[in-house]
């Protein structure tokens, strides 16, 4: 198709090239940003043994996950131009919502420290080695729900122009295909991160919780990632993707690990730390980043079954429909 001057219009850009101007957008700020804190030398550091700076913080913090959802289900769900697809979201809520309980249910005494308990309640959660703060649930329950909604509402309302057609979603033979990219990135990843433990830092350790954010991020995206990439709002995803690290940079760098909230316990980390957010590991700016990625797809997948009519086993495998 031409324009009046004769020349062709632009069409609509692929899922890959998608892919990597999301990725470019997060680099063109992500790298200067990195080579300021560099700069960094002494942290601000609060001793919260002589004081209790922040009574109950922890607990009141969890309203920047909680408003957010309140006033988008407000905004979504009683609008009848918008469908947002019920089973879809519920289905991948209870995928991966385990994930963030694991974390915190298996390897939270490994991973981490909670050293101000004033800034909490004070309920202890279950939770292997002693048991977690209770908001440590609330906290990850909360943000898969922000994270799927924020996308949500900028897929079916906001960038709604931007959206993949529903017959589009539709139109497909099997959704679990084998993608040998993730595959070997994350093992790449992996041997990377383990090489650089033992080769560059000092003090023994092994970087089990980049690990985990690794596989937890790279396994979805192996199985699902081939069918979920053509009908992603790319748009969509990388505003939900900032809007997340915002949330995300701020709760961690300048209240969470300053005020004692949770730390980390260094011999189970990469060993990068950035000073000036009080020596916040590297793996914290990556994990909302993972946790949308994953989310997104897990969703987009979801849905795409749910809309297909077939049965699980159809619409994963290949095969018919639902005889209802």
């Amino acid at each position: 198709m031409a324009d009046s001057k004769g020349t062709k219009a632009a069409g609509p850009a692929s899922p890959r090239m998608m892919f990597v101007v999301v990725a470019t957008m997060v680099a063109m700020i992500a790298v200067p940003a990195a080579l300021t804190l560099h700069t960094v030398r002494v942290p601000a550091v609060v001793d919260v043994n002589v004081v209790n700076p922040s009574p109950y913080g922890y607990t009141v913090s969890l309203l920047l996950f909680l408003v957010p959802i309140a006033a988008m289900l407000c905004w979504l769900f009683p609008r009848e131009d918008v469908r947002v697809s019920k089973r879809a979201f519920g289905w991948t809520l209870a995928l991966l919502f385990p994930l963030g309980a694991g974390l915190d249910f298996f390897f939270a005494h490994l991973f981490f420290t909670f050293g101000n308990k004033a800034a909490t309640l004070g309920i202890v959660a279950p939770a292997l080695g002693g048991g977690v703060p209770l908001e440590e649930y609330v906290f990850y329950f909360t943000g898969f729900v922000a994270d799927l909604l924020f996308y949500i509402w900028l897929d079916e309302y906001w960038l709604a122009a931007y959206s993949v057609p529903v017959e589009k979603r539709m139109d497909f033979q099997r959704l679990l295909r084998f993608d040998p990219w993730s595959l070997i990135l994350a093992v790449l990843l992996i041997i990377g991160a383990i090489l650089f433990r033992k080769l560059a830092i000092a003090e023994p350790g092994f970087p089990s919780y980049f690990i985990f954010l690794v596989v937890g991020a790279m396994l979805p995206s192996a199985a699902l990632l081939h069918e979920a990439m053509p009908v992603i709002n790319w748009r969509a995803f990388s505003l939900t993707l900032f809007l997340m690290l915002l949330i995300s940079l701020m709760w961690e760098a300048t209240l969470g690990v300053p005020y004692h909230w949770w730390g980390f316990q260094p011999q189970r980390m990469l060993g990068i730390s950035i000073t000036a957010w009080d020596y916040l590991p590297v793996e914290e700016i990556f994990v909302w980043i993972t946790v949308t990625y994953t989310t997104v797809i897990v969703y987009e997948i979801v849905r795409r079954w749910k809309m297909s009519g077939r049965t699980m086993r159809g619409a994963f495998m290949g095969g018919g429909y639902n005889a209802s």
